[in-house]
């Protein structure tokens, strides 16, 4: 019987994405390169913790659930996180920045200053700019503040995301353009925090990192995992948590938060997918099929 592995999702570095597993092995997908695993026959998948600590009951989660939390856990994890307004002392300075997604799907958010742009390359944003660098809790009320006076979110779906990533513009300069507008309202703004110190506009483009020059469209995206299922294809693009696979029929999206907590085993069979996948071009409200 195969070795099963945990993985512990997906991480950005400068060197590109690499998937992490339980006991600190990592492994880079490479583009051009196959992607094939299996989840063991028989397997269940199970809450992954919060903060670093087990699931103490180790409960059994649904496989559509991206967060592989159950409701204990995930409370216990959301009340450590910045997003969650529960931490107002953190010493660290904080990153204003506007992200950019895709032709009208740009978003306002915060990330610590020292993680520098893997935020950015963890959501997926197809090129960003810093706006500003502060306190954390003046960061927070510049983030509001732009929300209010651009119209912007601070959180972007990523199905939203994945639907635009084989149609974007073709230059650098096209994809920058709303990032560079609004920037430049943002910083005319008066009613920024004395603390929090105003960035030039610099858009950092994530094209080439991703890999998403002359990608395909994507059939549809796995909604789940199951018990026995495969998934295997050459990897296309990789953006996000989100992998792009040339798998079988077409390309399929493949988001690798679905993969945790599930035991992963090699797969050696055929590229394609056995697990549910929800096709884009069927009308909302039809069953996900297989294939």
């Amino acid at each position: 019987m195969a070795q099963a592995w945990k993985c512990s999702g997906l991480r950005w570095s400068a060197d590109g994405p690499v998937l992490v597993w339980d006991g600190g092995r990592r492994s880079a997908p490479a583009r051009g390169k196959r992607v094939a695993f299996g989840v063991a026959d028989g397997g269940v998948r199970t809450c992954v913790g919060a903060r670093g600590h087990a699931c103490p009951v180790r409960a059994v989660v649904p496989g559509r659930s991206t967060g592989a939390r159950c409701e204990e856990c995930a409370r216990l994890d959301r009340a450590h996180s910045v997003a969650a307004d529960t931490i107002a002392d953190d010493p660290r300075p904080y990153h204003v920045y506007l992200a950019w997604f895709g032709p009208g799907l740009v978003k306002v958010g915060i990330t610590a200053g020292e993680r520098g742009s893997a935020r950015l390359l963890e959501q997926g944003a197809v090129c960003f700019s810093w706006l500003g660098l502060g306190p954390l809790m003046a960061a927070r009320r510049t983030e509001e503040l732009l929300r209010a006076a651009l119209q912007v979110p601070d959180r972007i779906p990523y199905a939203a995301k994945r639907a635009v990533r084989s149609r974007l513009p073709e230059s650098a300069g096209g994809r920058a353009a709303e990032v560079e507008a609004l920037h430049a309202r943002a910083v005319a703004l008066d009613r920024w925090p004395e603390s929090l110190a105003r960035e030039p506009c610099e858009v950092v483009d994530h094209v080439g990192v991703f890999g998403l020059t002359g990608l395909p469209d994507a059939m549809g995206e796995v909604s789940e995992l199951v018990a026995g299922g495969r998934v295997s294809g050459e990897l296309l693009a990789a953006a996000g948590p989100d992998l792009h696979l040339a798998a079988g029929r077409g390309v399929v999206v493949l988001d690798t938060r679905l993969m945790t907590g599930w035991e992963i085993v090699p797969n050696v069979g055929e590229d394609g997918c056995t697990v549910p996948v929800r096709e884009f071009r069927e009308a909302a409200g039809v069953q996900d099929g297989l294939f």
